[in-house]
């Protein structure tokens, strides 16, 4: 039996909620932490080792990027998520998937909605991202013709059905905000890779709120030491590149001849930049660098880096 047993019993089918109507839920799971160890060192049994000694072995497994003992667990989800999300989910090609057919069944009579506070502007710097808020009187404006026009989608949809329409053909002006659900089986390796892109700050909100759900509601308590691993050194974790490395000990030659200290000036900065920067007006690897250097408190913040 696995470790996990008692946790596994108390989530399944525990619909956790995600946006207006959405939600997750576990159906089932195969192994546990112990099931990394196991497969890390291709033995069988309970074994001698110490907790202490699994969680060392799981730690170093995923600090230096194993994959295989990771993909000896498994977790099989129920989602139910907007369709614009759910295409953005299914991106993710290394899960087993079966999907609600709106060609077989009645499409899921509901969408997401938009609170007038919630709706976002578009940034100016990430084209497909977004960057703060609408005011929300002109939210409220939007939410109210959002209603109305989901309300008559559904009401077109309807009328098609009851026309005799086929499924297949009458759900074509159903809007992306309608709700789907699907089973989501995927093993813990190409899990945690999901979560890792999708709870980043720079992945949809939308999304951000499905992959933290499950990172906190169900792979936390079905994998402890995992789940702990894999904040250290994916979630809360920095990928620093080779130009990166080589800015870095340029600061440290330049402030040491010149006896600076940390954290430097966008002047330092420039002058120790990766030559290969240096011509361009723009850089979007020399922007991502100052991000990660001001994170490190080796630069000073700025209105621009936060």
């Amino acid at each position: 039996m696995s470790a996990n047993a008692s946790e596994i019993d108390r989530l399944r089918w525990e619909k956790f909620p995600v946006l207006n109507d959405g939600f997750v839920c576990l159906v089932d799971c195969m192994g546990d932490d112990g099931s990394i160890v196991q497969a890390a060192r291709v033995s069988y049994g309970a074994g001698t080792r110490k907790v202490s000694d699994d969680r060392t072995l799981i730690r170093y497994l995923l600090r230096h990027r194993h994959t295989t003992p990771f993909e000896m667990a498994e977790i099989k989800l129920l989602v139910r998520s907007p369709m614009d999300c759910w295409r953005q989910w299914i991106r993710h090609r290394t899960a087993n998937v079966n999907e609600y057919s709106t060609r077989y069944s009645v499409a899921i009579d509901s969408a997401q909605t938009t609170a007038p506070d919630e709706w976002r502007t578009q940034a100016t710097v990430n084209r497909q991202g977004s960057a703060g808020f609408l005011d929300e009187k002109a939210g409220a404006e939007l939410t109210a013709a959002e209603a109305e026009f989901q309300a008559a989608s559904r009401k077109l949809y309807q009328e098609r059905i009851d026309a005799g329409i086929a499924r297949e053909q009458a759900r074509k002006d159903l809007p992306l905000s309608t709700y789907t659900e699907a089973y989501w089986k995927v093993d813990l390796h190409n899990l945690l890779h999901f979560l890792a892109l999708r709870m980043d700050s720079h992945a949809q909100l939308e999304i951000r709120q499905y992959a933290t759900t499950i990172g906190e509601k169900i792979v936390q308590p079905l994998f402890p030491i995992a789940w702990e691993a894999f904040q250290d050194y994916r979630q809360n974790a920095m990928f620093l590149t080779g130009l990166d490395v080589e800015v870095i000990q340029r600061l440290n030659e330049y402030a040491s001849a010149n006896e600076l200290t940390a954290p430097y000036d966008l002047a330092v900065f420039l002058e120790c930049q990766h030559p290969s920067w240096k011509e361009l007006s723009r850089s979007r690897e020399r922007d991502e660098c100052r991000q990660k250097l001001t994170q490190m408190g080796l630069l000073a913040k700025t209105s621009e880096n936060g």
